[in-house]
């Protein structure tokens, strides 16, 4: 195969992902998102970095570089496009579209039956600061947003006010979530296809809320109960993902809740903490993709 990875940047992950197709006899090459050009009238085509992209048997995207809302908008229509043109994408943007936003994510966990926790999504500020103060203990999250940035617990109603009031000025849409009690631990479970390749435990090294392996929590693998197992590849269907990285949390009062999905998933911690070779197994999995000819491993919800 020739693949495209279109990407940020180049890195550990694309370095790991280029190696793994190697190792399979095809070729990979790492394309920028903001090197895309597409062309139309006499020559029509879509490039980057002077790239033909049509060309490839498969796309590999990776992290969108942030960008104002035209270019965010470009470039994911951009990979409609190639799809559309008969190449396969992965993940497709459809499954990036929903993984990417956290009110998306939410509706479809939920519609799928999967658990989640208690959750209020609107514009207006009264209903936000009823939800915190109804919540009692609720952690407000960016709509879209990763490894834990942005993230604010407010367990009293006057600071809840004051966050929200701050974050009025930017006309956000509010994500309150009743905070779980988690005991500073959680698992990412990391699905590709329709099998859990393996997950860790996430420990806050502060004892906090926050478990995230880039903010400094330590990760541990772990073996998935079959229940738990069963969560994470039902959301990453849910979202339509050939592989994600699946959030949950277990309470310390029983029970596991789905938390997110990440459909352009990192895997360094895990593949440190396991020894898995992820860029093998994703190297795998597209290769099977293709010569399925199928657009879709998934059902949807």
């Amino acid at each position: 195969m020739n693949v495209v990875i279109l990407s940020a940047r180049q890195g550990w992950h694309t370095g790991e992902l280029c190696r793994a197709l190697s190792e399979r006899g095809h070729g990979a090459r790492v394309l920028s998102y903001e090197g895309l050009t597409a062309r139309f009238g006499a020559t029509p085509g879509l490039s980057s970095d002077r790239t033909p992209v049509f060309e490839a048997d498969a796309v590999l995207a990776r992290i969108i570089p942030n960008g104002s809302l035209e270019q965010i908008i470009y470039r994911v229509d951009a990979l409609h496009w190639i799809e559309d043109r008969g190449v396969r994408v992965m993940n497709s943007p459809r499954a990036i579209e929903r993984s990417v936003d956290k009110f998306y994510t939410t509706a479809l966990l939920q519609d799928a039956g999967l658990p989640t926790p208690e959750t209020v999504v609107c514009e207006g500020i009264a209903e936000a600061s009823a939800a915190c103060a109804a919540f009692g203990d609720a952690i407000v999250k960016p709509l879209f947003g990763s490894m834990g940035h942005g993230m604010v617990r407010v367990n009293d109603p006057d600071v809840a006010f004051r966050v929200l009031r701050s974050l009025e000025q930017t006309r956000p849409v509010f994500y309150v979530q009743r905070a779980i009690d988690h005991g500073g631990s959680d698992i990412r479970a990391l699905v590709v296809g329709r099998t859990v390749l393996g997950a860790i435990e996430r420990r806050s090294a502060d004892g906090g809320w926050r478990t995230n392996v880039s903010r400094g929590a330590l990760a541990r693998p772990i073996k998935l109960p079959p229940d738990w197992a069963s969560y994470a590849i039902r959301a990453a269907e849910a979202v339509g993902a050939d592989y994600a990285g699946v959030d949950l949390l277990p309470s310390r009062t029983g029970g596991v809740y789905v938390l997110e999905v990440n459909g352009i998933p990192g895997w360094q911690g895990l593949q440190r903490a396991t020894g898995i070779d992820v860029a093998a197994a994703v190297a795998d999995h597209l290769e099977q993709r293709v010569r399925s000819g199928n657009r879709s491993t998934t059902v949807v919800a």
